[in-house]
């Protein structure tokens, strides 16, 4: 039983709302049709409007049925009239509409979804209920577990449902993997989510296993024992009894397996209660583990005069994720902010207290904050955000702080150019190192170079960047670790250009190695964004805020996407942050007018187009659980890195092929790995923009 306190204080059943579905027959074949789910979902409706007295308005109820509608057994009542006459057939646009569009903008503190008939789950493990109107060209339905990532974001008025409970009589068994059925993949999104939002998930089996229908009785077993256990409850004795009624159901389940009745064999499984924690093996009695402390009303005071008037900080991630880690939990798996303001993210931190150390979350990413203004010369805020942690730790006895880790140094060339502006042959050139602190270290004078006069002075700057003093004099090199990357900053023109194929000499014998696989290598071309510039740094900053890793921010665009209304199109939302191309033409057909139209300031392209074998995503993305790439898992902020990692290995593969030939090279071109384009726009780093003329 939960704590009285845990419900919301007006909760009832006026502010109860539900999705209740069963689904007997199905289109795609007379073999998929089975007896049962439509009177369960009657039946829970019935425990819904009776003994719970929610609204029969406040219900979505989908029926279809295998026989005619009337021929049902509906209950006797006026709420179930009501329902009889305003039930939908359970298709997957009267899925959709009735969970995505209709009940979101209710406003009540309780949703059920109720679920019966087929259920399967997909190569990601997410539970896949085919609705009535699924075909074998296109299993239409329900992706439960999409659905329910979306109704825990702001997509749902923010102060609404904190509590959502769903109730699945199915099976979870593997999808059909015959090439005939094609159940697609849907994926409903979302936005930010919202801290303080529980749900709650009964399935009838675990993953692997079918659930037992009876159809002589016309009833699931899940739901012949949930409703025995809900009985004649009132609605808040319902909802805080829930994991205890789930753990008696189980018991019962177990019970019978033990007997060796046959159709009680697939054990129930209850996935989680409501504060998302596994109660079937551990001891529900058992003392819960001491948490931090949480602020107080003086600390939120002063955290609300500290943050007014700042956004959220480049380096919010990683002060949010860097605070869990203080604290001695693990950050959350999703990534990204919980919000878009700093007391958003204060208050998610304090919602989850942290570990046992005692340290609050919330503390720990305010010191981080007041290290990284204190780095970045904001020497009055940091020393604010120092005192606020002083004083909050004395107040509630805290113990002592680790300081945060220092920044990540990077030492880059910047390599600005320019075309002259009486439109003679060659380019204005310039070169500045940014490291612990940027300056200009050359600049051609007098007429235009050459690329290949820039490609010397690059490699004859290299060698000064690491170099002792000659005279064995002062401090020694400007940068001891050397050059990590190399920016280009190029008019559009030259975006293209094999800047990271450039020779450079590497060891005896004259011999030379490709600047990419020496040095992170990108390109840039700012002054192309002049007229998005808002929508380029709101990207980045939507990149930033998110760690790098998001499920929206990575798009691959085909061919037939390159339109002129692309760029119009990526420039609507923050995300993408990056784009991949999957074009077979070169990317100034469209593809580049496009990403920097729509302000995205990352990009990954095959120079010269051509077919894009292996995909990009294979090569830059890391797997998901069903082996494929998964974009949300892309760390955009690491493609740099990434990339020289692929032109690496793709050398390293030549190279073993050569060597098979008889020390032959395998191929004349390099490998279609080592033709990869970066651009890579950090509207933050852009040291000298004024113009070079």
């Amino acid at each position: 039983m939960i704590p009285a306190d845990f419900l919301p204080p007006a909760l009832g059943p006026q502010r109860t709302f539900a999705l209740v579905a069963g689904v007997e027959r199905y289109e795609i074949s007379h073999r998929w049709n089975l007896r049962g789910p439509a009177r369960d979902a009657l039946r829970f409706a019935q425990w819904l409007t009776g003994p719970a007295q929610v609204p029969p308005g406040n219900l979505r109820l989908l029926l279809s049925p295998l026989d005619d509608p009337d021929a049902l057994d509906w209950p006797d009542s006026p709420a179930m009239a009501d329902l009889r006459a305003a039930y939908r057939p359970a298709t997957e646009e009267n899925v959709k509409a009735a969970l995505l569009d209709e009940l979101p903008q209710c406003d009540g503190d309780l949703l059920w979804i109720f679920w019966a008939g087929h259920g399967y789950l997909g190569p990601r493990q997410e539970l896949m209920l085919p609705c009535a109107d699924a075909r074998p060209s296109q299993i239409r339905h329900l992706n439960l577990d999409s659905a329910l990532r979306w109704w825990r974001t702001d997509l749902v008025k923010h102060r609404s449902f904190p509590l959502q409970a769903a109730l699945v009589d199915s099976c979870r068994v593997d999808a059909p993997r015959d090439a005939r059925i094609n159940f697609g993949s849907t994926d409903y999104g979302g936005g930010s989510t919202v801290p303080g939002r529980r749900q709650f998930r009964l399935y009838a089996s675990r993953e692997g296993e079918a659930a037992q229908n009876d159809a002589e009785r016309g009833a699931g077993r899940f739901t012949e024992a949930l409703l025995t256990e809900l009985g004649p409850r009132s609605l808040r004795e319902s909802v805080s009894g829930l994991p205890a009624a789930a753990r008696s159901i189980h018991r019962t389940f177990q019970d019978l397996r033990e007997r060796g009745e046959g159709w009680q064999l697939p054990q129930f499984l209850v996935d989680r209660d409501w504060d998302a924690c596994s109660f079937l093996d551990d001891d529900p009695t058992a003392p819960a583990p001491p948490g931090a402390a949480r602020l107080d009303q003086q600390a939120w005071d002063g955290l609300g005069e500290l943050f007014e008037g700042h956004e959220l900080p480049r380096c919010a991630y990683e002060a949010y994720a860097w605070a869990f880690k203080a604290a001695g939990c693990t950050t959350p798996v999703g990534g990204g902010l919980p919000g878009d303001g700093l007391l958003e993210v204060v208050q998610d931190l304090d919602e989850r207290q942290g570990g046992r150390g005692g340290m609050p979350p919330a503390v720990a990413f305010v010191r981080f904050l007041a290290d990284r203004a204190a780095a970045a010369g904001d020497a009055v805020w940091a020393g604010r955000l120092v005192d606020w942690v002083h004083t909050t730790r004395e107040r509630l006895a805290l113990p002592v702080l680790p300081p945060p880790p220092p920044p990540a140094r990077t030492t880059v060339v910047h390599v600005g150019l320019e075309p002259p502006p009486d439109g003679a042959p060659g380019f204005r050139a310039r070169m500045w190192l940014s490291g612990e602190r940027t300056e200009q270290i050359w600049e051609s004078e007098g007429a235009p170079v050459r690329l290949d006069a820039v490609r010397e002075e690059l490699l004859r700057q290299l060698a000064l960047v690491g170099a002792a003093p000659a005279d064995g004099g002062g401090a020694g090199p400007r940068t001891p670790g050397g050059v990590d990357r190399i920016e280009f900053h190029v008019p559009y023109e030259l975006l293209d250009t094999d800047f990271d194929q450039w020779p450079v000499p590497r060891g005896p014998a004259g011999r030379h190695r490709a600047l990419g696989l020496l040095h992170q290598v990108v390109v840039r071309c700012p002054q192309e964004r002049a007229d998005t510039r808002a929508e380029w740094r709101t990207s980045w900053h939507w990149l930033c805020t998110r760690g790098g890793r998001h499920a929206e921010a990575v798009r691959v665009v085909q061919e037939a996407e390159i339109t002129d209304a692309l760029g119009m199109e990526l420039a609507e939302r923050p995300a993408p942050a990056c784009v991949l191309a999957h074009t077979t033409a070169a990317p100034h057909a469209g593809l580049l007018e496009a990403v920097l139209e729509g302000g995205v300031p990352v990009a990954v392209w095959r120079r010269g187009g051509g077919a894009p074998e292996p995909p990009l995503l294979d090569l830059l993305a890391p797997a998901g659980p069903d082996g494929r790439p998964d974009p949300g898992a892309l760390d955009v902020l690491a493609l740099p890195a990434r990339v020289r990692e692929v032109r690496r290995a793709a050398a390293g593969a030549a190279g073993a092929a050569g060597a098979a030939a008889g020390g032959q090279r395998a191929a004349q071109q390099p490998a279609g790995e080592d033709q990869l384009v970066l651009l890579w726009d950090d509207p933050d780093d852009i040291p000298g923009f004024r113009s070079l003329a």
